[in-house]
């Protein structure tokens, strides 16, 4: 909430000392002079929205870590802005409205999609590391699972074959994200260590 009303504060600020600067020069006020205002306004305003998606909502610290490649790209985005900005106010008498408003457009369009790209990227980096605990986890399971079960065997030659059967598929399964086929290679496993136990039983 403090980091909220520190980033409305500040941008509050920018937003008077940019319009003090647009009003106190004397620059002719044009179609073009006010197409640049209206950019240079907005470009502050979007670090609004700049800000929300780098560092706000409920993400944990590796999220909003991964969110500062998209602060830095909306903070490029305000500085080239607002610069053309006082450029174009500063031409406003001669420069073409239409190229005013050619130029402030590509600007936006590609802050936005920068930023869009960025978010998906640190969404997709976020989902590899959840995938990759999940893997950890399910492979340290599988290493607990294996200790059990050759814990388990009686016949001391099976031991070996029992810590090498299956668990180089299982952890291929694993590597690639396939929990199902690890699954039931556990399944098949466990199956047959019982059948194996059950044989071994009945011999007895």
């Amino acid at each position: 909430m403090k980091n909220s009303t520190r980033s409305l504060i500040i941008i509050a600020i920018a937003l008077v000392v940019f319009s003090v600067v647009a009003f106190a020069i004397p620059f002719a006020h044009t179609t073009a002079f006010w197409v640049a205002y209206g950019f240079g306004a907005l470009a502050i305003l979007f670090q609004l929205y700049i800000f929300k998606a780098s560092f706000a909502g409920d993400g944990d610290a590796k999220s909003r870590f991964y969110g500062f490649p998209i602060a830095r790209l909306g903070v490029y985005y305000l500085v080239v802005q607002l610069i053309v900005s006082v450029i174009e106010m500063a031409l406003a008498r001669v420069i073409p409205t239409g190229g005013a408003v050619a130029i402030n457009v590509l600007l936006l369009a590609l802050a936005v999609v920068g930023c869009i790209t960025v978010d998906a990227m640190r969404d997709e980096i976020i989902r590899q590391d959840t995938a990759l605990k999940k893997n950890v986890g399910n492979m340290r399971e599988l290493q607990s699972l294996s200790a059990a079960l050759v814990g388990q065997c009686a016949d001391a030659s099976l031991r070996p074959t029992l810590q090498k059967v299956q668990l180089g598929d299982i952890q291929q399964a694993l590597v690639e994200g396939d929990s199902d086929g690890a699954k039931k290679l556990c399944g098949k496993l466990m199956g047959s260590l019982a059948e194996r136990n059950r044989v071994c039983s009945v011999s007895k």
